[in-house]
């Protein structure tokens, strides 16, 4: 019988259980993009509380692709020590982190980057009032190498994997939705074509880093807005990078503009309101049955994940407000501590990183 903290592998990466935080803006970075003590101290914090996998906040591959001042990049080899030293500190801790790399393409924000907001087509986003420019073939070139360099960087500064944001209405989002991308050439059209953009980051990250190192993807399988992406839209890209060897894939959904139906959902009181994305799960099972799965979205009770791990559904539960409010929940179900996790799903805590103050549980 299978056990939440069971000793897996993914792509040769031992992890010490099947719990892992989800990628969490912790609103600490620099106002350059560069790491710190304050933000290093989070992922001990994490590592301590015996986190399996530990996934950072979306790191911006490209200046223009940021939407928060305190989001880290990752352009330049200059940001190399910084990364290290964060990795460095989980990893004395005993643990595994593995960086998530984004471009936030029409949901960047102009008054933190200075620079237009660009997007497969110049629509814009739920929640973002501002026109993106459409991005030109060689714009979508760049971002592609982009991509690939990032990731390079963080194998270079010890990472011991890569996570592509394809969730949330980020570019590979974009990429992805026939509301978001409008395009009429290579990129757009039916979902081969609109596939295509995350098909191509993949393959490259792929090439650079090579066969050994986990590259693993955040995907969206339903946007939760009208005519946007649904399971058609992600399930036949979750079965192309299945079968171009993808290591692992957190199913999510939702977007800024999705209101009650968005990623970090309100209300989870009993076990019947958690996993809210296992319909989508389930469907992005089916479509590849054979990759590592990643279930996130409303994960509070020990014994649900249980439920889930033993019908198959899922390998591995992220969580990502609960770790907020206590980074050692892994350790205190593991001594035999079982009840539900603290948080109560409010998000509040996300207010104080909005201050530029960190992310940090307001209800204690």
């Amino acid at each position: 019988m299978k056990s939440v903290f069971d000793r897996t592998r993914i792509n040769g990466l031992e992890l010490a259980n099947r719990l892992v935080r989800s990628a969490t803006w912790e609103g600490l970075g620099d106002p350059d993009g560069g790491v710190n003590e304050r933000v290093i101290d989070v992922y001990r914090d994490l590592a301590d509380g015996g986190v399996g996998l530990i996934i950072t906040g979306y790191m911006a591959i490209r200046p223009e692709g940021r939407q928060a001042s305190t989001q880290f990049l990752v352009d330049h080899d200059r940001w190399v020590p910084g990364l290290a030293k964060l990795a460095a500190a989980v990893h004395e801790r005993g643990g595994k982190v593995v960086g998530q790399i984004v471009h936030c393409g029409g949901q960047a924000v102009r008054e933190v980057t200075g620079l237009d907001p660009m997007a497969p087509s110049a629509v814009a986003s739920p929640g973002y009032p501002e026109i993106p420019r459409e991005l030109s073939t060689d714009d979508i070139n760049t971002l592609v190498a982009s991509f690939a360099i990032a990731a390079r960087r963080l194998k270079d500064a010890g990472y011991d994997g890569v996570q592509l944001h394809g969730a949330h209405g980020y570019l590979l989002a974009q990429f992805l939705s026939p509301t978001r991308n409008r395009r009429r050439d290579r990129w757009g059209g039916p979902v081969e074509n609109r596939s295509r953009f995350t098909r191509e980051v993949y393959s490259a990250v792929r090439a650079v880093v090579g066969p050994d190192w986990p590259v693993m993807i955040k995907l969206n399988a339903h946007d939760f807005l009208d005519g946007s992406t649904t399971e058609d839209d992600s399930t036949p890209l979750a079965a192309a990078l299945a079968e171009a060897g993808i290591d692992a894939i957190e199913v999510s959904g939702g977007t800024g503009g999705s209101g009650k139906l968005g990623a970090a959902r309100s209300k989870i009181e009993t076990a019947a309101d958690e996993a809210y994305f296992l319909p989508q799960a389930e469907a992005i099972r089916e479509a590849a049955p054979g990759v590592p799965l990643m279930l996130v979205g409303g994960i509070r009770s020990l014994g649900r994940l249980e439920e889930i791990l033993e019908a198959g559904a899922a390998d591995y539960f992220s969580m990502s407000r609960p770790l907020i409010r206590e980074p050692g929940l892994p350790n205190r179900w593991v001594s035999g501590d079982h009840r539900r996790a603290e948080c109560v799903s409010c998000s509040g805590c996300f207010g104080p990183a909005r201050k530029g103050e960190g992310i940090r549980c307001v209800q204690r």
